[in-house]
């Protein structure tokens, strides 16, 4: 048998409203959340977007995870273009070997049940 653990994500951001003190520009937020510089420009890996209720509901992988997880929140061709309102929480894994994302994605899709996921599901 096959052993697989998720690692421990690297970056967690969290819809939210943008607390300003007094002289600061606010940040244009992206469907509520305004902490994407959080987010590695330059590295690949997977995520997984939760709803409030802490339920996976997308899993996905990126060879540049910012440029990817922004465009699942400014395009019409994304899966999740009609569930942006309940993603919440977006957990961001830096891994840069191609074959070690895939792995972990579907993993992930599997094991956590991720809701809107088509591609590869192998749970009914």
């Amino acid at each position: 048998m096959i052993k697989i653990e998720l690692p421990k994500p690297d970056v967690v951001i969290y819809q939210r409203k943008q607390e300003l003190k007094e002289g600061e520009v606010p940040i244009t937020p992206i469907n509520g959340f305004i902490d994407f510089h959080k987010i590695t420009r330059e590295k690949g890996g997977f995520f997984l977007f939760y709803n409030k209720d802490n339920e996976v509901l997308f899993v996905g992988k990126a060879r540049k995870l910012r440029q990817r997880i922004k465009k699942h929140f400014e395009d019409n061709v994304s899966p999740i273009k009609k569930y942006r309102d309940e993603v919440y929480k977006i957990e961001v894994y830096e891994v840069e070997d191609p074959m070690e994302r895939e792995i972990y994605e579907t993993y992930a899709i599997n094991f956590l049940r991720a809701k809107y996921n088509v591609e590869k599901v192998f749970y009914q």
